[in-house]
């Protein structure tokens, strides 16, 4: 049979691979330039987003439970933003031109640019999430081995602005390469419950609380990172 690749970042597919094993797109999606280019489609799709109460909830809560702190494990802790700017007294992070990331490895752009739109997400800061949550997903699409961390990351990304097929579809990745993550049933979880689906809700608590026991004892680096979330879906999904 030919070759198959993705339409999105140029990955060669398995002959039944449904989903690009390194940006979790679907097999015969349109190419990224496409979905992406469009930055008022974007701007419109954040914006109803916001209308709906969805903004800055999703990846937060993952990414750091109910707090409003910025986590620890990101490397743009507190209000600072990346390349050295520094908000008004307001606390609001500063809009204006990007950071100049041109001298940094694929890996370092994408998590400078996630924690931005993280960090601006915590804090309603809707015109930065529009202006950077596409170009951190660029930055991920150029990751040549995306870590089970990373695509977390990106399935973060993608939920926050109401991508939840996108969001989905990496959360199956991390499970094709471990199959009872924890993060990737949080990803689940979140999307499940912010769409309504309860059958899908209840679903990912039940893997997630089975999966416990086994999988937190692996000492995983993402879960250490991460342990405020998955604290906060366990209490959520009750333990055992």
């Amino acid at each position: 049979m030919p070759a198959r690749f993705c339409p999105s970042c140029g990955a060669e597919l398995s002959a039944q691979a449904r989903f690009c094993h390194r940006c979790g797109a679907p097999a015969g999606a349109a190419s990224a330039a496409t979905r992406t280019s469009n930055p008022e489609r974007t701007a419109w799709l954040v914006a109803s987003v916001v209308a709906l109460a969805l903004l800055g909830v999703i990846g937060w809560r993952m990414i750091k439970g109910t707090s409003t702190a910025p986590p620890p494990s990101m490397g743009n802790a507190g209000n600072v933003a990346p390349g050295g700017n520094t908000p008004d007294p307001g606390g609001n992070l500063p809009t204006g031109q990007a950071p100049d990331i041109s001298a940094l490895s694929p890996e370092e752009r994408f998590l400078r640019l996630n924690n931005r739109v993280m960090t601006a997400a915590s804090q309603r800061d809707s015109a930065t999430v529009v202006n950077f949550t596409p170009m951190a997903l660029g930055a991920y699409a150029q990751l040549p081995a995306p870590t089970l961390d990373d695509r977390y990351h990106a399935a973060v990304l993608n939920a926050q602005v109401g991508q939840f097929d996108e969001a989905l579809a990496l959360a199956d990745t991390i499970l094709d390469a471990v199959p009872n993550h924890l993060l990737a049933r949080v990803v689940q979880g979140d999307v499940a419950e912010l769409t309504g689906n309860t059958a899908a809700l209840a679903a990912a608590r039940t893997d997630f609380r089975e999966a416990w026991d086994s999988e937190i004892t692996q000492r995983r680096e993402e879960y250490a990172d991460h342990r405020d979330v998955l604290d906060d879906f366990r209490q959520r999904a009750g333990s055992n």
